[in-house]
């Protein structure tokens, strides 16, 4: 299973700045225990960023979005899209494995 986390400011980008560096250190924590695959900006990045997770239940996905600090403090919200992977490329296939990464 994999997660879709959509993350959208609720405001300005210059009103999430000075959320950055502790949401910086969140997305940190969550690639070193292998729950984030990819991370990044959305082009443009004003309109906030995009996380692909994976190895945890839908309402891990939930609790582990509802933490970070952009959150937290009111500047961003995650929309959560759960997929099933049907057909992936075969690098890939040790990260899809059912007890993920």
């Amino acid at each position: 299973m994999l997660h879709l986390l959509r993350l959208e400011y609720t405001g300005s980008e210059e009103a999430a700045a000075p959320h950055v560096r502790d949401h910086v250190a969140f997305l940190d924590r969550h690639h070193a225990a292998g729950t984030f695959l990819v991370s990044g900006q959305t082009v443009p990045s004003a309109q906030g960023g995009l996380i692909i997770a994976a190895g945890v239940d839908r309402a891990t996905a939930e609790r582990i979005a509802a933490e970070d600090p952009f959150v937290r403090t009111g500047v961003g919200r995650y929309t959560i899209t759960t997929i099933v992977p049907g057909r992936a490329h075969a690098a890939l296939a040790g990260l899809l494995a059912p007890d993920g990464p």
